[in-house]
């Protein structure tokens, strides 16, 4: 072979080489949560790519890939409360670079966009929030306190296209004499707690007493009340049977007069009589001084006696 030929090679590979490079350099693919920013010769044209396979100028361009997904930071810092306590707290964030703004990010941040910017404007809204609350607050109010310096944050980079999705205040630190203060009255409180629960449960216990010894009199009052009108219901009802009674007998005595009388005549009356009669006559001074013989059957008979009662034996 000669060096013709072999220059004639050479040149042909050295072609294929520089064409497949050429080719492979036109290709480029952008991962899924992610953006690719393209730049040309160092220079950001501002065009952005999508996730997936794209193509490009070849060696004069490349294609930056900006994520997009949620990432978490967590940056320590320190405030002054308003009653000029100072606090050490851990604010954790979680946030994402908007994908319309990737371009910009990296042309006017670039990479380092924690740094520069998200780390300084957490140190800021934190400071500028707590010195609005005291100290006790900040522990009461965490909540609300979270929600605040969020939105102060968020005002502050969605500017520069970092998006603030959560923010938690993971920790709280005092200085140790703050600390004493709360611990002593946080103790006091519960001292207090618990005075006022036993105060309430010697009310409650003594309400429960007084309520039960009014339960019993009322119990015993209604005893004796129904005792009295059971009484008073029984004594009726033996005066009614008494009257009854009384009134049944009397009934009974009068039909058993009444028969008695029907039953009774002259003749009746004159042998009653005799059964009775002893057999002397009974005598009767008269207003003249004679005397007056009674005689069973009606008749009388005067005797003048000279004014002296004659005895029906003498005459005899």
């Amino acid at each position: 072979m000669d060096n013709k030929k072999v220059k004639t090679i050479i040149i042909s590979c050295i072609a294929g080489i520089a064409v497949l490079t050429a080719a492979m350099n036109s290709f480029t693919v952008v991962q899924s949560g992610h953006t690719g920013v393209v730049v040309v010769m160092g220079k950001v044209t501002g065009e952005t790519f999508s996730d997936g396979m794209h193509l490009k100028a070849p060696f004069i361009s490349t294609v930056v890939k900006m994520d997009n997904q949620v990432q978490k930071t967590e940056v320590e810092t320190s405030a002054v409360s308003k009653d000029l306590q100072t606090v050490s707290a851990n604010v954790a964030i979680n946030y994402h670079l908007s994908a319309d703004q990737s371009a910009d990010v990296y042309k006017n941040i670039g990479m380092g966009y924690i740094d520069k910017i998200l780390a300084p404007a957490i140190h800021e809204a934190t400071k500028a929030v707590m010195a609005k609350y005291s100290a006790e607050q900040l522990i009461t109010q965490r909540g609300s306190v979270s929600i605040e310096i969020q939105t102060l944050l968020t005002e502050k980079t969605s500017g520069y296209g970092i998006i603030v999705d959560e923010l938690n205040l993971t920790n709280f630190d005092f200085s140790a004499e703050f600390n004493a203060a709360i611990e002593a009255k946080q103790v006091a409180e519960q001292n207090k707690i618990k005075a006022n629960t036993e105060k309430e449960q010697r009310v409650i216990e003594a309400e429960a007493a007084a309520s039960e010894k009014t339960i019993a009199a009322n119990a015993e009052a209604e005893a004796r009340k129904a005792i009295a009108e059971a009484e008073a219901e029984a004594m009726r009802v033996k005066a009614e049977a008494e009257a009854e009674a009384m009134r049944v007998k009397a009934e009974a005595e009068a039909e058993a007069n009444k028969k008695i009388s029907e039953s009774l005549n002259s003749d009746v009356l004159n042998n009653k009589a005799i059964e009775k009669w002893n057999g002397a006559y009974p005598e009767v001074v008269a207003g003249d001084g004679s005397n007056m013989l009674i005689s069973i059957d009606g008749d009388s008979k005067n005797e003048n006696t000279g004014g002296n009662i004659v005895n029906s034996s003498e005459n005899e």
